[in-house]
């Protein structure tokens, strides 16, 4: 099945002027931020480097392997420094911020496409557990330390550059770039052409409900795989398009898993049962839950990892086999009040699953037929 590098190799010749931007070149920008481009592209707006110089830059570090979140990531990068779609696209305003103390994770960089237009990619999670515990703080908590830093970023960038902007992230990068969008100055919001987000979490009813959400809301475009777990996250308001992927379960967000059909993703009709009944287990739970629960559960699991002293999902990982005797030990060793909210936590969750699943079985018992009743004529013989 065709996925992003068949289309670099399908598209990848032909420029902007030839054939205008599209969801699937959204989606290969988006990408581009959660390259680890520290040193090479100008955290500025005044300069800049293009794609292939970038690349090339990238490329040549003997610890590259390393630095990027995904291994694809480095054949991605190369298909599009040597399209010329895209190779000569300058890069600028690049910035990448982890700040466990703030339990803050944003990076983000400005793509200029034409002198008169610019995309603005948000990056999702990378394999930081500051990171991952911002996530886990957007379930209580608005707006977090990414979402205040994603809107004063998109308007330096306006402020600094000309033209037209098209706006758009992946994971919680696409997160970032709709609250972005929303919380702009309204001088920014008329420059906004699209506001894309792939597979990334919604929000809470007081971001959906608010003046500048409502200004945009038309502009946004939502696209998620057909098995969605974190773009089914909280709240959506828009709709949404679901893409089919050769992954399974969770592994669909990766977004190189997503089909591809000459300039378009390949749609769906809806979401699997699967993903509806995570989605229904997890909106259940957290209505369950009042915000303060929630922080309480999010600080208890975190505070168990922290134990371990990594940074990283990938420190977490490379020493699972004593990282997991630290957690073992941590929980053995929690304190009362602590274990009691998460045993709690955990205990409502289990009790959705089974409630949801309960709830499903019942829309698929098949309701008795009615038998229609006859009168019968007794004057009429049989």
């Amino acid at each position: 099945m065709a996925n992003l590098f068949d289309y670099l190799k399908w598209r990848g010749d032909l420029s902007l002027e030839q054939t205008s931007i599209n969801d699937i070149d959204s989606l290969v920008l988006s990408r581009l931020s959660y390259l680890p481009f520290d040193g090479i592209v100008p955290d500025t707006f005044s300069s800049g480097v293009t794609v292939a110089e970038a690349a090339a830059g990238l490329l040549q570090r003997d610890d590259v392997e390393d630095e990027v979140i995904m291994k694809m990531d480095l054949p991605f990068l190369k298909e599009v420094a040597n399209s010329r779609r895209f190779s000569g696209m300058d890069l600028c305003g690049y910035t990448n911020q982890v700040d466990p103390n703030a339990e803050k994770q944003f990076a983000a960089l400005a793509i200029k496409m034409t002198p008169q237009s610019f995309y603005i990619a948000y990056r999702g999670t990378d394999l930081s557990l500051a990171g991952w515990k911002e996530d886990f703080n957007m379930s209580f908590c608005t707006p977090v330390p990414a979402q205040v830093d994603a809107v004063r970023y998109l308007n330096d960038a306006a402020r600094a550059l000309p033209g037209q902007f098209y706006v758009g992230g992946h994971s919680k990068g696409g997160n970032l770039a709709v609250y972005a969008s929303a919380f702009c100055r309204p001088e920014v919001q008329d420059r906004l052409v699209f506001v894309h987000n792939h597979d990334g979490p919604g929000f809470d009813s007081c971001v959906l409900e608010s003046g500048g959400y409502r200004r945009i809301a038309e502009r946004i475009k939502t696209f998620i795989p057909q098995s969605s777990v974190v773009g089914m996250l909280l709240q959506h308001e828009e709709d949404y398009y679901v893409i089919r992927s050769t992954q399974i379960g969770l592994m669909q967000h990766d977004l190189f898993s997503w089909e591809v059909q000459r300039d378009e993703f390949v749609y769906l009709d809806e979401v699997t049962d699967h993903s509806k009944f995570l989605d229904r287990t997890l909106k259940t739970w957290l209505t369950q839950l009042n915000p303060e629960q929630r922080e309480q559960f999010v600080d208890a699991l975190f505070s168990i990892l922290e134990e371990t002293n990594a940074s990283s999902l990938k420190e977490l990982t490379l020493n699972w086999h004593k990282n997991a005797r630290i957690v073992l030990k941590s929980l053995h060793e929690m304190d009362d009040d602590m274990r009691h909210n998460l045993s709690q936590a955990l205990g409502l969750l289990f009790e959705a699953a089974k409630q949801t699943m309960r709830e499903n079985v019942q829309k698929t018992i098949p309701k008795p037929k009615l038998l229609q009743s006859r009168t019968l004529d007794h004057n009429k013989e049989p």
